[in-house]
C-alpha cells in the first residue's frame, strides 16, 4: 500500500489559547497528506469526501518536531480509505508517540468534479 509522511517542526504561531497545536491547523496538514498518499496511489485527482475519525491523543506544543504518516488502508471503486497520523518524535530520546490520528475517505474526481472510477 501506498505511504507519505512529511515532518514539521512546531513554532508558537501554530499554537491555540492553550498553547497546544492548533486542531484546524492540524487536520488541514493531514488532508494534505491524505491527498498526496491517494494521488500517489491512484494516480488521479482525489478530493476529500469525508472524515471518518479524528482524535486528539496527546498534545503537541512549541518545539516538537512531529511526522505526518499516511497509509491507504482500503480501495474501493471510487473511493479509497488513507489512515493519517500525526507522530511526535521524541528528539532527545528514541521514545515516539501517536498525537493524532485521522481516517480520511477520498475519491477520484475528472476535471468537471464528477467521481470517476479506479484502475489501481
Amino acid at each position: 500500500m501506498e505511504k507519505t509522511s512529511q515532518s514539521r517542526a512546531i513554532f508558537p504561531g501554530h499554537l491555540n489559547d492553550n498553547n497546544t497545536l492548533f486542531g484546524g491547523l492540524a487536520m488541514k496538514w493531514m488532508d494534505e497528506v491524505a491527498y498526496i498518499t491517494a494521488k500517489r496511489y491512484t494516480g488521479k485527482k482525489m478530493v476529500t469526501v469525508s472524515v471518518e475519525s479524528f482524535h486528539f491523543r496527546h498534545s503537541v506544543v512549541s518545539g516538537d518536531i512531529i511526522k505526518i504518516e499516511g497509509v491507504v488502508k482500503s480501495a474501493g471503486n471510487v473511493k479509497i480509505k488513507v489512515e493519517v497520523n500525526v507522530i511526535k518524535d521524541g528528539l532527545s530520546s528514541d521514545e515516539k508517540q501517536t498525537a493524532i490520528t485521522g481516517i480520511f475517505v477520498m475519491a477520484a474526481v475528472d476535471d468537471k468534479g464528477m467521481p470517476v472510477k479506479l484502475s489501481t
